[in-house]
């Protein structure tokens, strides 16, 4: 993993891509791929102004939170997968799907239900995820 493996070292990363965005200055080319999702979300700018608080806080599903940072990371390895077209054929259905949605962002949405649902089923089989599953849900999502 490029920034390593423990929550508060991820979450740096993105309260250290905002802040040196705010200050105006550079970025390296991942980091610039980290501000773009981060400005599509501006619901997170507060929490990523405050990385005490963002590296701190439990982020629960029990509770009704939605954990910002696993969020954004969904929308960073779509992109990945995306670049890479891995699993093979995820480039060529997204590009059909493309049409279907109001913009890339929605569709990325629609794609995080599918690889949401594989990753956590990878992990309740202790399993690697299932790239043909994931494919096939990507399939199903709904058009137009």
């Amino acid at each position: 993993m490029v920034f390593g493996t423990n929550r508060d070292q991820l979450r740096q990363v993105y309260c250290e891509v905002w802040r040196r965005h705010r200050e105006g200055q550079p970025l390296a080319a991942l980091d610039a791929q980290i501000l773009e999702v981060i400005l599509q979300h501006p619901e997170y700018h507060a929490l990523l102004d405050d990385p005490e608080q963002a590296l701190g806080r439990d982020f629960r599903p029990e509770d009704g939170q939605s954990n910002p940072f696993l969020h954004m990371g969904m929308h960073l390895a779509i992109r990945e997968q995306l670049a890479t077209d891995r699993p093979a054929g995820i480039g060529r259905r997204y590009r059909e799907l493309l049409p279907d949605f109001a913009d890339p962002h929605r569709l990325e949405h629609a794609m995080m239900e599918c690889l949401g649902q594989i990753l956590w089923e990878a992990q309740r089989s202790g399993r690697a995820p299932d790239d043909s599953r994931y494919l096939r849900c990507l399939d199903r999502l709904p058009r137009g």
